[in-house]
């Protein structure tokens, strides 16, 4: 039977006793989710106050036909459910593409030629968007260039380390605050200029992030891991009992982290519609009063990821120092209840509205608290897939593994259609309800998976 070649560490640490090689990786992930964040703060928005309304929508190619085919699915639809079965698709899409592209990476291409094609097609996806008319094309290549770069960054970075090296765990949330960093400057940069001067600049910016991410990448080659191919007769061969364990692990983990990502992606579709037309955006600093621009909401929750990241790695050393650092499998659950606590917020905001718009203060301790969710879970399950994966099926594994976010924001967009229609206490309630209910399953599977989800 043909050996996987292992990959071969980084050398030279320097950031932080890690390989020099993660920096960039850091770096390059940071401008990919500049491009995909900035784009993703105007999406919902343009398409509500301005793409699908009748006066444009007609200027779109294909927009007939899909309109056409989700009124045959969920019925009529006007332009807010419309756009949020749009951005749930596009969303969720974004997320299953991943498993053909670890599958191609793993068995074909190599992970180095798949992030390099990944990059260039989403570029040209987000400088698509600049024209109305190919708003669908561009979505499309998006998807496609997504799925060939995300799956094999991510593995790349666990690469880096030898197997067992305890450094895997901090290097992901390293690597995590960089996709949090791009995601904070995002709405802030491509928000602002969609805002102000239109909506194809703030695309055409995220066009330019993703350029730059790629040119970091292709500088890092020659310090990143070599290629961890599985041969062909190694990739077809049974796997073995441990590996099966793993696998099966996974699979079961799948269905609550997928309804975490329908509840959590409310973000960037019904939080940002609560923040633009239910949110009293005033802020007076006495030197300077005006209105919060919408848009810049969506940056709180990556500027809190890399604020409080320091804090809960700190957390788990504490804890990890005296016995009580909690498995990965309960680290995960409790992902899934900060983001029913933050829901539970917004409940709380709009009963106390009264049929007033709420402060805008409400959101503070929502994007919080579900920040504090995320950074349980999302790190965490990246770390652990990293792991305990076969390594001849990582990158395909991690694929599969990010696409919880396929079907998530699937259902995410499903959800958000009943914004229209209910009332924003019960929304919320049930957004809430949906994501308590994740974290008690996975809860409930903590003891079978224990054995299973043993860390190598």
């Amino acid at each position: 039977m043909t050996e996987v070649a292992p990959a071969q560490p980084a050398t030279h640490p320097t950031l932080f006793g890690h390989p020099r090689g993660l920096t960039f990786l850091f770096l390059t992930e940071m401008w990919e989710r500049f491009s995909y964040y900035g784009m993703r703060a105007l999406l919902v928005l343009y398409m509500v106050k301005y793409l699908f309304l009748p006066e444009h929508a007609q200027n779109v190619i294909g927009y007939a036909q899909l309109k056409a085919g989700f009124e045959f699915l969920f019925g009529p639809l006007g332009v807010q459910p419309l756009a949020s079965q749009v951005y749930g698709f596009y969303t969720g899409l974004v997320y299953l593409t991943p498993v053909f592209g670890g599958m191609l990476a793993d068995r074909v291409f190599g992970q180095r030629r798949m992030v390099i094609a990944g990059a260039l097609l989403m570029a040209l996806g987000h400088f698509m968007m600049a024209f109305e008319s190919l708003m669908l094309f561009a979505l499309l290549v998006l998807i496609l260039g997504n799925g060939a770069f995300k799956p094999n960054i991510s593995t790349q970075v666990g690469s880096l380390y030898p197997p067992g090296d305890p450094r895997r765990d901090r290097a992901f949330s390293i690597f995590y605050v960089g996709v949090n960093l791009g995601a904070f400057f995002a709405p802030l940069v491509c928000g602002t200029l969609g805002s102000v001067y239109g909506w194809h600049y703030g695309f055409g910016a995220a066009g330019i992030g993703m350029l730059v991410g790629l040119g970091i990448y292709l500088y890092a080659a020659p310090m990143l891991p070599e290629e961890a191919r599985a041969k062909r007769a190694n990739a077809s061969s049974p796997l073995t009992g441990s590996e099966r364990r793993s696998v099966v692990a996974l699979a079961i983990l799948f269905l609550p982290v997928t309804l975490f990502w329908a509840t959590y992606e409310q973000q960037g579709n019904t939080i940002a519609l609560w923040a633009s037309d239910h949110t009293d955006r005033m802020i007076d600093l006495g030197f300077w009063r005006g209105e919060i621009p919408a848009e810049w909401f969506q940056s709180f929750n990556p500027f809190m990821i890399f604020a409080f990241t320091p804090f809960i790695v700190a957390l788990w050393a504490w804890q990890a120092a005296r016995g009580r650092e909690p498995s990965s499998i309960t680290k995960m659950a409790f992902g899934c209840f900060g983001v029913a606590a933050a829901n539970l917020i917004l409940v709380a905001a709009a009963l106390s509205s009264s049929g007033r718009n709420a402060s805008w203060l409400w959101l503070v301790p929502y994007f919080a608290v579900i920040t504090i969710g995320e950074l349980y879970l999302s790190p965490t399950s990246l770390s652990l897939v990293s792991k305990i994966a076969p390594a001849r099926l990582l990158s395909m594994l991690m694929g599969v593994w990010l696409a919880t976010s396929f079907i998530g924001n699937f259902v995410s967009g499903w959800l958000g259609s009943f914004w229209t229609a209910m009332d924003k206490p019960v929304f919320f309630l049930m957004i809430a309800g949906v994501a308590g209910a994740a974290g008690a399953v996975i809860l409930a599977l903590s003891r079978p998976l224990r054995d299973a989800t043993v860390e190598r």
